[in-house]
């Protein structure tokens, strides 16, 4: 289907990856794993012609339909839903919409009649049973975009449902070739939960990048792993990568371990003997053992798992929070909240789930006190002290500071080691801690809230999807933290192995403004629905 050959990209001095000599096969679903900034996308740019400097060749089976997932949320303002869908079998589109605008003509010529028998020969090649529109309704709804709005402006759309609609358009014209980078942004878990089946019954080659684990374990049946500059395939889904990357790694250490002793053996030989003439051929001997003694060719991963601790400056009493006859809604819409009651025990950490749109960042802005109901009441524990992540962190990290001097602000007076280690928990070095917040990417913002959570030592913490722009490492590492906390935490998450690794309490908000509450995990929840 695909193959690559010497594939190298370089970057000025810098090389992303070099001589990747892979085959991606037909039926085969692919995993492309690899750490922040590895070149995860770039890679999959390269295939998909995206990007086309780079060194090497790229061949592709002639014939073939290629689908890339789009990332330009705003590139179809002035199309309805429907045609946007329809855009991405670009033949079928072209045809209607010609056929649309010659059936407009005031005359029907021969020429006109004989380009319409033309049209349709093009229309029926591509859509044989001519049900395109409700082939696109079904993918639609599928993701969560009501069969209504398909008629609608794209501009008139959220920025999670109109990326709803590129996901929507790459599937449509079911692609022999199918790349997808990152699709289960902006999904909530049942439109991710029917985008795994749709994927499952790929029937050609499939090339996906993505940070869910569920998603990747559902999904792929080979993993791409993109590490040192150099891609390694392993059969299985992320799961089984996993365990086989851990045993290579022990396999790999042991290795370097025994090289290391080696190499103080042959060292401490060559330093006692080599001004002894008896010996000196010995220790010469030595010295070539000892240069041909390559340590470096044993590597350990190149990714670095971030250390995250969540401690609590003063322990949580009983009374906890009471959301209580709460009512809330926006202006001119309906009311997402009315008269909604629940209480937060000691010790509950709840995953906080529903569809996109039901209230769910709206709920946590309540108890924050940052939106305030109309009518009802929020009353926090006199001990509680909160710990809040937001949804979009762009506009929270801003200022002419330096990520140590940004994080220091949160506590002037507090110890400068722990600002230090804070940062060094997340990843960021000395060196990089002397970095303008002005200058780091979305991922790194993230890093840096988890580290102004960390310094902060909340006893109850809210957190409003901090798994978006974090990479597998981090995400495994939240997960742990949540799961070993001592205090409280609510959750809102699509990630369902993070959501199983700490909650202990699910909530689920519905469209209707229902609320269910269970006690149990994530997973047993799911079940019991």
């Amino acid at each position: 289907m695909l193959q690559t050959v010497n594939l190298t990209k370089r970057f000025g001095k810098r090389i992303l990856f070099e001589n990747i000599n892979l085959k991606l096969d037909v039926n085969k679903r692919y995993g492309l794993i690899g750490a922040n900034g590895a070149g995860k996308s770039t890679f999959m740019k390269i295939l998909s012609g995206e990007i086309d400097e780079y060194d090497g060749e790229i061949s592709i089976e002639p014939g073939l339909r290629v689908g890339v997932l789009g990332q330009n949320q705003f590139a179809f303002e002035e199309f309805t839903v429907l045609d946007a869908v329809l855009f991405g079998n670009r033949r079928l589109y072209d045809a209607i919409k010609e056929k649309e605008k010659l059936y407009m003509s005031p005359e029907f010529t021969d020429e006109v009649n004989n380009r319409l028998a033309e049209l349709e020969v093009v229309t029926v090649e591509e859509d044989p049973t001519y049900e395109y529109e409700v082939n696109i309704t079904k993918i639609l709804e599928g993701l969560g975009v009501p069969a209504s709005e398909i008629y609608n402006p794209m501009s008139s759309l959220s920025s999670a449902d109109k990326f709803k609609v590129l996901l929507a358009q790459v599937l449509f014209p079911k692609p022999d070739i199918l790349f997808l980078d990152e699709p289960t942004n902006n999904l909530d878990l049942e439109a991710i939960s029917w985008v795994e089946r749709q994927l499952q019954r790929h029937e050609g080659t499939l090339l996906v990048i993505s940070h869910d684990r569920h998603f990747l374990n559902e999904v792929v049946t080979h993993v791409l792993d993109l590490d040192f500059k150099t891609i390694r395939e392993f059969t299985g889904n992320y799961n089984d990568w996993y365990l086989a990357s851990t045993v290579i790694a022990k396999k790999q250490e042991a290795e370097r371990s025994k090289k290391l002793k080696e190499k103080a053996e042959l060292e401490s030989f060559i330093r006692r003997f080599s001004a002894n003439a008896s010996k000196a051929k010995q220790a010469t001997s030595r010295q070539k053992q000892l240069e041909k003694l390559n340590i470096d060719d044993v590597k350990p991963s190149s990714r670095r798992d971030p250390s995250i601790v969540f401690k609590l400056n003063r322990t949580i009493g009983n009374d906890t929070l009471l959301f209580e006859d709460v009512t809330f809604g926006y202006e001119g819409e309906r009311k997402l909240f009315e008269k909604q009651t629940f209480k937060i025990e000691h010790g509950d950490k709840i995953a906080l789930i529903g569809g996109n749109g039901v209230g769910k960042s709206t709920l946590l802005k309540l108890m924050l006190g940052e939106l305030i109901p109309e009518s009802g009441d929020v009353k926090w524990g006199t001990t509680v002290q909160t710990g809040y992540f937001p949804q979009d962190t762009t506009d929270k990290i801003v200022g002419d500071y330096t990520l140590y001097e940004w994080l220091k602000s949160f506590n002037p007076k507090g110890d400068l080691a722990e600002v230090r280690n804070c940062l060094g928990r997340m990843l960021f070095s000395g060196e990089e801690q002397e970095k303008s917040v002005k200058s780091i990417s979305g991922g790194e913002k993230h890093r840096m809230m988890l580290s102004k959570m960390m310094l902060e030592q909340g006893n109850f913490l809210l957190l409003d999807e901090p798994n978006n722009h974090l990479d597998l490492e981090s995400i495994i590492a939240l997960g742990e933290a949540l799961h070993n906390f001592e205090g409280n935490a609510i959750v809102v998450s699509h990630d369902r192995e993070l959501l199983d690794a700490f909650a202990n309490r699910v909530i689920e908000i519905f469209p209707d403004g229902r609320i269910a509450d269970f006690r149990g995990t994530y997973e047993e929840y799911r079940e019991k629905q």
